[in-house]
């Protein structure tokens, strides 16, 4: 067992750091790590992610070396359960960010927003004014720009100096820039959230809360994107068992 920085004993899921955290103990810790002002890369993995770890030896020490590792998955919670290695539930990566929105709301702890189109961005602040109105947004930038662009968009984070930086890109991108930025000395609590600004901005449907409750958020989400993500829910998924059924197997050996 590993000690995370959240203070649990870490687990491993074919070959990759989970802290076995519900959604109310993750929110708990991030807030004191706002509070003692200390840098974290706060990570949330899928059978998706897994895979790209399996493949990318940059991301998975990106990934195992986070701060915080949360279980945003229904297939690694299960795959924790069948392989001897509980979590005690999933946390999904677009409802932790609204708890941190809430929470920040409460606290007034700064945010700022990177990604997605300028359109959407927008849209989804508009919402935010409504829903979270003492939030206090310090910055925020859309999700177009080129490796040139990086250096201004740190140092403008540097200056802004926000508590929680979301970061709405797609993987690995986001995993490498967040690296790179806490690496670089950007004193912040960082979060990879994919496509959530898309939902939250209201241009995307999340899946209705029974599907969400059975498991089956992903099958929703590739009847809306099939071209984007059947290879990933589809082909991955099938990829993720395979490796989850060898892992049980050698576990008997």
């Amino acid at each position: 067992m590993e000690r995370s920085r959240g203070m649990v004993n870490r687990i491993k899921i074919l070959g990759i750091n989970i802290d076995p955290l519900t959604m109310a103990e993750t929110v708990e810790k991030v807030d004191r790590m706002i509070i003692e002002k200390s840098p974290l890369h706060l990570m949330g993995v899928n059978a998706d992610k897994i895979n790209q770890c399996h493949s990318d030896e940059v991301i998975k020490k990106i990934v195992n070396e986070s701060g915080i590792i949360n279980a945003d998955g229904a297939s690694v919670v299960l795959a924790g359960r069948f392989l001897g290695q509980p979590i005690p539930e999933r946390v999904a990566g677009i409802d932790l960010m609204q708890e941190l929105l809430n929470l920040s709301n409460s606290k007034g702890y700064s945010v700022y927003f990177l990604g997605a189109k300028e359109e959407i961005l927008q849209d989804m602040l508009s919402i935010f004014r409504v829903s979270y109105p003492k939030l206090k947004v310090v910055g925020f930038r859309n999700g177009y720009f080129t490796e040139d662009d990086e250096e201004a968009i740190q140092e403008a984070i540097r200056e802004k100096n926000p508590a929680l930086v979301f970061v709405g890109i797609t993987s690995p991108k986001k995993e490498y820039l967040i690296q790179k930025f806490l690496d670089n000395g950007l004193q912040a609590v960082f979060m990879g959230v994919g496509g959530s600004f898309d939902v939250l901005s209201g241009h995307i449907k999340r899946a209705p809360l029974w599907m969400q409750k059975a498991h089956l958020e992903w099958l929703f989400r590739v009847a809306n994107e099939p071209k984007r993500l059947f290879k990933r829910y589809f082909v991955g998924n099938v990829k993720f068992i395979k490796s989850v059924l060898n892992e049980k197997r050698n576990q008997r050996m």
